[in-house]
């Protein structure tokens, strides 16, 4: 899934600065997940926006759809979207962009800042699993993305700096990825 983070409210309010009429538009599945970008995070930073006296006379119009990423699942904003004069999207990149591109006659901020797709390990902790690099190696890496797991995102195989205990040169607390992608080859045969 992609996760990703909430802005810093003083990097929210300096884009919104001048407008007087704010859409929120949350997305209601990857980001909702990680407690980022969903129905509640929009009531949520509509509240606090509300409640800051920097941004007192802005009337924040709040909505939410099941995916930002998607044309037609946006489309049901164009009334409140024609209300606002500035449209923040708190959803990933490419949903601010699919907003952008519906509403052109809009602004659209980002609220949040997509970080990477990840997984999760226990409640509220996430692990990168891919980086989008646009060129995927798993099929020859035992299922591990050397990019994301590596250190240095060496494809070519472990640097000169791992340790003989197969620990990374630059996290000794962190298996040396390519260590971990020959123990897993070794085990497919």
């Amino acid at each position: 899934m992609i996760v990703g983070k909430r802005k810093e409210l003083e990097d929210i309010k300096q884009m919104l600065s001048g407008h007087k009429k704010v859409l929120i538009v949350g997305c209601d599945t990857c980001v909702s997940v990680c407690w980022a970008g969903g129905t509640k995070e929009v009531s949520a930073l509509a509240a606090e926006l509300e409640a800051d006296s920097d941004t007192a006379g802005i009337s924040f119009l709040r909505s939410s759809v099941d995916r930002q990423c998607e044309l037609e699942m946006c489309e049901p904003l164009r009334d409140q979207a024609q209300e606002a004069d500035v449209i923040l999207s708190l959803g990933c990149g490419a949903g601010a962009q699919i907003l952008a591109e519906l509403f052109d006659d809009t602004p659209v901020m980002p609220g949040l800042d997509t970080t990477f797709l990840g997984v999760p390990t226990e409640l509220g902790v996430w692990v990168e699993k891919c980086s989008c690099c646009g060129d995927c190696t798993l099929d020859k890496t035992g299922g591990i993305c050397p990019v994301v797991v590596c250190g240095k995102g060496l494809l070519n195989g472990p640097c000169g700096g791992v340790r003989r205990n197969g620990m990374c040169e630059l996290d000794e607390e962190k298996d040396c990825a390519w260590v971990q992608i020959y123990r897993r080859l070794e085990k497919q045969g």
